[in-house]
């Protein structure tokens, strides 16, 4: 996982380097001052005389001296080190959206908006302090404890050995708690994810919950996961608890060694008075230095758990946009073939689709109905490869789907749903989607054509309207006009209309459907219907069950047999 997590220190080592350098500066600031206290000490008690202002002064000048080099170290790791953490937590957060945007339907349908949303947000922001910080306090207590080692062993080693193999103690602290503390900072995660995703369903929901009278339950859901999610924080507050109280006994355990072992050694005439000061205040550079650690041991954990999260899920596979020898469409003409097609979501699901054979022609408008459950919306989303076939085929005039690129594919293909999507922004900027370069000429004739452009006039501020979020400043009718509107801009060949009036009032249907035969003229067009009166000139219609393929043929022909379509649309006609 380091490995891994390595790569993003790469565009700035420099930068990690002279951070490191900086903070070693820093560090032996720290180092010396016990030296001079020594120093000045030991004149002092050895021979009053000896100590000379002079003295005095040029070693508060050394001192002065580096604390300026510490303090300008320390600005340099304040600022352009936690500049650097940003610079890479903004690059993870880059891949990790491109990763996203990679990522199949099978993803999304099993994981919650909410804790994509948190992993993106909070963990990344956490791996960002642990980047600057973990190299920067790690160096700082290696370079500490290596150097008062030396310095102290100097002095004397047989002390210097006594004194810090109690160290060992205070690290195994660290390792008894770090697994404890690392599970129950992963749980508060992931419930930071869940209550993220309860709050994320009942605002967008807003309006059903109102129209129900159920506040009371949305608050008492939201109460149920603010305390789950209370309860993880508590947890892992009492490891962390733990954690600081063994070392806060640890520390104490340290001070009382030196005063107790090194009154013994200077008693024994092994050290001196000022041996035994430079001792404490190293022993207390030591253990400020070990309090850091701790202190950085909760952000450390986050960033270790933010990390792990980062990468489960940059390991989730991604479509294969450019299978190998793949094919770009070019002059499509909407000849569809299905193959012995089988499919199901998981491996521990049955099958919704069963040996599927259809042969569409180009510029044909095929109907699917059928009970719910039938795979009608399934069978249309395998064309512009949503899903994965479990077995079989589906070729685009001859050529199989699994070996087009999917940018290409998808990009040929036009979908029009019941549930319109509109993204927060204007009218205009919504209908663009379709054709990223068009020009304000063409997306108003694609408004035109949509039937869309007469009450985008009568708007406000006409195509610069702002359309709020999900478009939900427009009507149900408006909002899917500016769909079609969308597609008579990008001009798909092939076209996939999901149920695309049935949450529609009737004149908004008319509407929208004579919007949607402009927009199938000339295109191969796959219509799932609800309301069997809207296919009735579609030129073939399939009846879809779960056994597969029920009935096929012309509204008239399917009648006649008296079969699943008549009972369907005998059915719907006495609604």
């Amino acid at each position: 996982m380091f490995k891994r997590f390595s790569v993003y220190y790469k565009p700035y080592i420099g930068i990690i380097i002279f951070d490191l350098i900086c903070a070693a500066l820093s560090t032996v600031c720290e180092l010396v001052f016990p030296m001079i206290v020594r120093e000045i000490t030991n004149s002092a008690l050895t021979d009053g005389q000896a100590l000379l202002v002079s003295s005095v002064l040029r070693l508060g000048a050394l001192y002065l001296f580096l604390r300026i080099v510490d303090t300008v170290a320390n600005y340099f790791m304040a600022n352009v080190g936690h500049v650097m953490g940003a610079r890479l937590e903004t690059d993870m957060r880059r891949d990790l959206f491109d990763h996203l945007e990679k990522l199949p339907f099978k993803f999304f349908d099993n994981t919650k908006v909410g804790q994509i949303m948190s992993r993106v947000t909070t963990d990344l922001f956490d791996i960002t302090e642990f980047s600057h910080h973990c190299p920067e306090e790690f160096f700082i207590a290696a370079i500490k404890i290596v150097g008062a080692f030396i310095i102290l062993g100097r002095i004397n080693l047989l002390f210097t050995l006594i004194i810090f193999l109690l160290l060992p103690l205070m690290l195994v602290s660290v390792f008894v708690f770090r697994k404890n503390m690392k599970n129950a900072f992963k749980e508060q995660r992931r419930q930071v994810g869940e209550l993220n995703a309860d709050l994320e369903d009942s605002l967008l929901g807003t309006r059903v919950v109102k129209s129900f009278a159920n506040e009371d339950l949305e608050r008492k859901k939201f109460a149920d996961g603010n305390k789950k999610f209370f309860e993880t924080k508590k947890r892992a507050y009492r490891y962390m608890a733990m954690f600081q109280a063994g070392t806060r006994f640890f520390d104490g355990v340290m001070y009382i060694a030196v005063i107790v072992i090194g009154s013994l050694f200077m008693i024994a005439g092994h050290i001196t008075p000022a041996d035994l000061i430079a001792y404490l205040l190293y022993i207390q550079t030591l253990i400020t230095s070990i309090r850091r650690i701790v202190e950085f041991t909760e952000q450390f954990q986050k960033g270790i758990t933010g990390i792990e999260r980062f990468f489960e899920i940059m390991d989730e596979p991604t479509e294969l946009y450019l299978p190998q020898n793949a094919k770009e469409l070019e002059n499509v003409t909407g000849n569809i073939e299905f193959n012995d097609v089988y499919f199901k979501y998981s491996d521990n699901t049955k099958d919704v689709l069963t040996k599927i054979n259809l042969k569409i022609k180009k510029g044909e408008n095929i109907a699917f109905v059928g009970p719910s459950g039938g795979g009608k919306t399934t069978l249309c989303n395998l064309i512009p490869k949503f899903y994965d076939l479990t077995s079989g085929s589906i070729t685009i005039d001859g050529v199989d789907i699994s070996k087009i690129s999917l940018g290409s594919l998808r990009n040929n293909i036009g979908m029009v749903q019941q549930d319109v999507y509109l993204f927060r922004g204007t009218v205009y900027e919504n209908i663009i989607y379709g054709k990223p370069d068009a020009s304000r000429g063409e997306v108003i004739e694609a408004a035109k054509a949509a039937g869309a452009h007469d009450f985008i006039m009568e708007l406000k501020d006409g195509y610069d309207t702002y359309v709020g979020e999900r478009g939900l400043k427009l009507s149900g009718g408006q909002k899917q006009r500016i769909s079609i509107a969308r597609l008579f801009l990008k001009n798909p060949p092939i076209l996939i209309l999901d149920e695309a009036t049935s949450a529609l009032d009737n004149e908004s249907e008319l509407l929208v459907q004579n919007s949607l035969k402009r927009l199938s003229e000339g295109r191969t067009t796959f219509t799932i219907a609800h309301r069997l009166t809207t296919i009735k000139n579609a030129t073939r219609i399939f009846v879809l069950t779960a056994d597969g393929i029920a009935e096929e043929g012309t509204h008239e022909e399917l009648m006649q047999k008296g079969g699943e379509y008549a009972k369907l649309y005998s059915m719907y006609s006495t609604l």
